[in-house]
């Protein structure tokens, strides 16, 4: 539900207007300092699929089969070895290798935006530190997995983030880039702390509830390893909780 104040109660409260704007692009963005959060950006932005065949691979298809419903098959286009996960050259027939232009090119964006005029990125998704040979490639739709080919377009499909490919890019314009984990990251944050703070005058099981919130948050069995964070600052800038990172 969406509630309008009036002017009286936008004085009352000391609210200053403001105006919010869609941008379908980085570049339309104002010539300024680019303070970026993107909580599962990256994740939404395409990928491509190789297959190993044969002494080579083979670009990942969609297409129909002998009952016209989807399915996956090698099309004919190839590509750079040297774009591969450095474990490709030992990898089985069939195996998967993504590789993720698209996302590259988003975060050299970003990063020429904040090397230019100021700012600082902040970036957390499903991901890996070290790229290898694997199909990441899922559809979540009603909060449970499925196949992917499944029900086109009704599902949320989404794949894992290869955040040393991200944190290269950034680098590469001149910019810090520290990765961790969203556990580790929500620790050095003050999690527990906030925690502590909101259960100390709670009932049990609003205290039980919290715990269990943290759990799922940082806990390392949840999306505290899953998840991955990437900070993207402007050398020699120190924030919490990077300010001891190498």
């Amino acid at each position: 539900r969406r509630w309008r104040l009036t002017e009286v109660q936008k004085k009352t409260l000391g609210v200053t207007p403001f105006a919010v704007g869609w941008h379908e692009t980085i570049e339309t963005l104002p010539q300024q300092s680019l303070f970026i959060v993107g909580n599962e950006l990256f994740d939404a932005v395409p990928i491509r699929q190789f297959v190993r065949a044969g002494a080579g691979w083979r670009e990942r298809m969609v297409g129909l089969d002998e009952t016209n419903d989807l399915c996956f098959f090698a099309g004919a286009g190839s590509v750079d070895p040297t774009l591969l996960p450095a474990d490709a050259a030992d990898a089985p027939q069939g195996a998967i290798a993504e590789v993720a232009p698209a996302r590259t090119a988003l975060m050299a964006t970003i990063a020429e935006r904040i090397s230019r005029h100021g700012g600082a990125g902040l970036f957390l998704d499903y991901g890996h530190f070290q790229p290898g040979v694997g199909d990441t490639l899922q559809a979540l739709r009603s909060h449970d997995h499925e196949d992917v080919l499944a029900n086109p377009g009704e599902a949320d499909l989404t794949s894992h983030v290869d955040f040393a490919a991200l944190a290269a890019i950034a680098r590469a314009h001149g910019l810090e880039a520290h990765l961790t984990t969203q556990g580790d990251f929500l620790l050095g944050m003050g999690i527990l702390e906030r925690a502590g703070r909101l259960g100390a005058d709670a009932g049990q099981a609003a205290r039980e509830r919290i715990a269990g919130d943290v759990e799922r948050l940082a806990g390392p069995q949840a999306m505290g390893e899953l998840f991955k964070v990437l900070a993207v600052l402007p050398r020699g800038v120190a924030v919490r909780p990077f300010a001891e990172a190498d």
